[in-house]
């Protein structure tokens, strides 16, 4: 089923994203352009990457930020400082 017509992404390209690594909707964006136009696909896309387990954020919460420094979101704590 297409999520976004905008871009004509999938489901299943979502759902591919997501098991690759793609924990938002903004992750999803940046490697299919899915949400950016008109932004109706949004919740859907939310609702297929749901509220499950995510690698980084598994990551993040024991702690283990050596793993997603490299990650160009993370921001490094002397750099926010």
């Amino acid at each position: 089923m297409f999520v976004c017509s905008c871009f004509g992404v999938t489901d299943q390209q979502i759902k591919a994203h997501a098991a690759a690594g793609a924990c938002t909707p903004r992750q999803i964006a940046s490697v299919t352009k899915a949400g950016t136009d008109c932004g109706n696909c949004v919740r859907t896309i939310q609702g297929l990457l749901g509220r499950g387990a995510c690698p980084r954020r598994e990551l993040i919460a024991r702690h283990d930020l050596s793993a997603v420094a490299d990650q160009p979101e993370t921001i490094a704590l002397d750099e926010a400082a």
